[in-house]
């Protein structure tokens, strides 16, 4: 039975390793979308809009700013792993062209780590009679650059949904509410007690990411969400008291 399940353990463990390189862009994309929409329905509310403005401005801040954060997303890790490889590029030149000034410079780099004598020389051969290999040394040793695992265009996905799957959190009483089943009169306040529920799973799974406390991770999470309300509420109330 054993020799059945380790198979299936090891598979999980790879799906779960392959989530978990996401899992920040995930947390951050959500935080970035509730925040956001959250700020303009409170916006609104301090206007005192109708249900089906806020649901407008909300829909449309939903999609042009998830939008615009995954492609910000895509471009900065398509940057990164451009940067990575011009710069492995250089590396194999140089390997080429200037072996041993590079070959120098992989002793000098054990040297500091305390190897020396016989030992040194043999960790020196035994790296650079492999040219892949010395070149990985030069990129992580004197470079300190690891190279980008993560897709670009899986990056910018993942950055959109989580961004529209909790960005749309804020706005679920006002749709409901103008589909025909009204809520009453404390739309805003139903909206922000599900937007602060949000925040505080949003700061929970943030400590798991950063390795914070995970109380002082959902606090900051619940305190930055709330400024950025309160200041748009009260942005939205003067306004509305100064055009009305």
């Amino acid at each position: 039975m054993a020799k059945h399940i380790e198979p299936q353990l090891h598979g999980e463990n790879k799906w779960f390793s392959r989530f978990q390189d996401y899992i920040g862009e995930f947390i951050y994309g959500g935080i970035d979308g509730s925040v956001t929409t959250f700020a303009v329905v409170a916006g609104a509310a301090g206007a005192h809009l109708e249900s089906s403005v806020v649901i407008i401005l909300g829909f449309a801040n939903l999609i042009a700013d998830g939008f615009a954060m995954s492609v910000g997303s895509y471009l900065s890790t398509k940057s990164e792993k451009e940067n990575y490889q011009k710069h492995k590029e250089i590396e194999y030149w140089e390997v080429d062209n200037l072996p041993e000034k590079e070959r120098q410079e992989i002793r000098e780099i054990y040297q500091a780590k305390g190897f020396e004598g016989e030992l040194l020389q043999q960790v020196v051969d035994k790296i650079t009679e492999d040219k892949d290999r010395w070149v990985d040394v030069m990129m992580k040793e004197e470079l300190e650059m690891t190279e980008e695992s993560k897709s670009p265009l899986q990056m910018g996905f993942v950055t959109f949904i989580s961004f529209i799957l909790m960005g749309f959190i804020p706005l679920i009483v006002y749709v409901i509410d103008y589909s025909g089943q009204p809520l009453g009169d404390n739309l805003f306040l139903y909206s922000s007690i599900l937007t602060f529920v949000t925040f505080a799973g949003i700061g929970f799974a943030k400590s798991y990411v950063t390795k914070a406390n995970r109380l002082r991770s959902i606090l900051e999470t619940l305190f930055l969400g709330g400024s950025a309300a309160v200041l748009a509420y009260f942005v939205g109330d003067l306004l509305e008291k100064m055009i009305a």
